[in-house]
Parts: structure tokens; C-alpha cells; sequence
């Protein structure tokens, strides 16, 4: 039975970035809503506040949602909530669940609430961007612009000339969508991506970021994520550039390397242990300069492999320290 490539993490991806570069996603997305918010106050995201209004509204199947709290430039506070289908089909909630979220918030701040919704599905005809209800005179409704991912696969001139880190995320998203029957075609597009996203001159921290988005939607065969990582070698000398820290390559690498191994008898199974608790504390060092004590022996207490695979992972993918502490819980629960 051929080997098949792990599923695609875009759950997990697009939550990392929408946080990490929100304002570019504004601008990228809907420029409208990006022209009225003054960028140079800070922007906090309520994730207290986002799980309220999500478990009041339900959740779709496959959905990422970001709360984000601004500065309008006529000087108010308000609320942008982004909405991300990412699943394949259609959701005839969506609309339903848009404006609850919006009229929950908005009843418990009364600050203005801008919803928005960025749609990656397969379906060029869903355009939902409406809902309300009424009647006797009485009308109640919310409209509210979208972003549909799709729209963007006959204009692939327009994000091959942008400076936007979201042209090569909406890039990777078409592409894994249409080569999901296809791993060789796939493994093309992921190194035209990456060689287009470097040849660009982008700042090595944006080019690592976006390359950890690529990686966890654009999934390969194993044998074809070697040949995808003797590219990313080969690119990095001839640009002359380290455009991923040693600690990412490594931690990648044994994440997929303990993958394949899965489901094995592995006779040194506590040197791998020890290992994998090494490439965790490494990743955290790295990215976030600092790993609390208390956390480090936490660390070392874990001795199940799955839950440091899945650590790991997390630590890859986190923005803070704080983040991955956070999380911790869950991701033991769920390797």
C-alpha cells in the first residue's frame, strides 16, 4: 500500500499567522477595514472573550476564529472578529453563526464589532455575506465582507508581485487543495513557493514563519519530504542565506523521523525519549530565548512519545512561551 502523506494542519497554521501578522492580513484581505484602524496603537487579541461568543454560536467543522480588540483612527475602541472556513464544503451555519458572534459581542461591550470572513473552501458560487431575520415592520441583520481564497487562482499574477506575506498563504492553500491526489505535483509547487517566497529578499523571520505555514499545510510523502528538505539545503546555500535556524531544521526533522517510526517496536526507545525532550527544550531556547525551570521539568517528566511528538510541534508553531504553557495541557491530552 503506497504511503500517504499526513493530513494537512490548517487549523493550526492559519491561527499562528493571523495572529503573528495581523495587520498584514488586514491589508491583504480587506483593505477597507485596514484603512480605518490606527495601526500604530496596540492590537490585543481576547481569546477569553472569543470563546465566549464561539461557544454561544457553535463552531464549524473546520473554522479558526481571531478576536482582535483596536483603535479606529476617529478615535473609538472596536472589535474585529475574523472568521476562517477552511474546510472543503459548504457551511450552511456560516451566516447564522456570523451574526450571532457579532451580537453577542457588541450586547456585552457595546463597542463597535466588525466581522469578516476569509473563506477556503472549494465552492466558487458560496458567497455568504448576510444574515438576518424580521417581520410586522421589524428587521434585524448583519452584512459583512468576505475574502474568498478561490478568487485568487486567476489572479496568480497579482500574488506573485506581492510584498504581502499572505500571497504566499493563499498560494499554499490553492495548492494543497488541488494536489491532494497528487504528492509529486504538490512537492513542484511547495518548491516554487519557497524559492519565490526567498528570491523576494523578505526578513528571515517572516521567510521562517511562513515557511512553518507552508510546512504544515503543503504535506508530503516521506520519502518526498526528503527531497523537498535536500531543496530547502540546496536553495539556503545558493541564496547564501540561513533562512531557518538550526533548531527548526532538527526538530522538523525528528518529528518526521518519529512519525515514520510510529506503530514500531523501537528497541532504544528511552534514548528517543530523551532525544525528542532535548529537541523540545532546544526549540523553545531558541524561539523564546528563555524556558522557565519549572517548565523544563516538566519536560523531562513526559516520557510517552507521542505526547513530545506533539510538543513539539506545538513549540514550533506557538507565538509566545506563555502560548505553549498555555496549551500544554491539551497537547498531552490529545497525543
Amino acid at each position: 500500500m503506497p504511503k500517504r502523506a499526513p493530513r494537512s494542519d490548517f487549523d493550526t497554521a492559519w491561527k499562528e499567522l493571523l495572529q503573528r501578522y495581523f495587520e498584514a492580513a488586514m491589508a491583504f484581505f480587506f483593505p477597507q477595514v485596514h484603512e480605518i484602524v490606527d495601526w500604530r496603537r496596540e492590537v490585543t487579541f481576547e481569546d477569553k472573550e472569543l470563546q465566549y461568543a464561539v461557544r454561544r454560536a457553535g463552531r464549524g467543522k473546520r473554522t479558526v476564529d481571531v478576536l482582535a480588540r483596536v483603535w479606529l483612527k476617529d478615535g473609538p475602541q472596536a472589535w474585529i472578529f475574523l472568521h476562517v472556513e477552511v474546510q472543503n464544503q459548504v457551511d450552511p451555519d456560516f451566516e447564522q453563526r456570523m451574526f450571532i458572534c457579532n451580537t453577542m459581542l457588541f450586547a456585552r461591550h457595546r463597542q463597535c464589532v466588525i466581522s469578516v470572513g476569509i473563506l477556503g473552501d472549494t465552492q466558487r458560487d458560496w458567497r455568504p455575506s448576510s444574515f438576518g431575520y424580521g417581520g410586522g415592520g421589524f428587521d434585524a441583520r448583519v452584512s459583512f465582507p468576505i475574502a474568498k481564497l478561490l478568487d485568487h487562482e486567476d489572479r496568480w499574477t497579482e500574488l506573485e508581485r506581492s510584498t504581502n506575506p499572505f500571497a504566499a498563504v493563499v498560494m499554499a492553500h490553492l495548492k494543497t487543495q488541488s494536489t491532494r491526489p497528487d504528492s509529486e505535483t504538490r512537492l513542484q509547487w511547495k518548491k516554487r513557493v519557497m524559492r519565490w517566497l526567498i528570491e523576494q529578499g523578505r526578513p528571515e523571520d517572516e521567510v521562517a514563519d511562513v515557511f512553518r505555514f507552508v510546512d504544515l499545510v503543503m504535506t508530503l510523502t516521506p520519502d518526498l519530504e526528503d527531497g523537498f528538505q535536500e531543496f530547502m539545503s540546496e536553495l539556503e546555500e545558493e541564496q547564501k542565506m540561513p533562512f531557518l535556524s538550526s533548531y527548526e531544521r532538527k526538530a522538523m526533522a525528528k518529528g518526521r523521523q518519529e512519525g515514520r517510526q510510529e506503530g514500531r517496536q523501537v528497541g532504544r526507545q528511552e534514548g528517543s525519549v530523551a532525544a525528542t525532550q532535548e529537541a523540545l527544550l532546544d526549540a523553545l531556547d531558541v524561539r523564546f530565548s528563555r524556558t522557565p525551570s519549572g517548565l523544563q521539568k516538566q519536560i523531562h517528566s513526559i516520557e510517552d512519545p507521542s505526547a513530545l511528538r506533539a510538543l513539539l510541534r506545538h513549540a514550533i508553531t506557538v507565538g509566545s512561551i506563555e502560548e505553549f504553557q498555555r496549551g500544554l495541557p491539551k497537547a498531552r491530552q490529545a497525543a
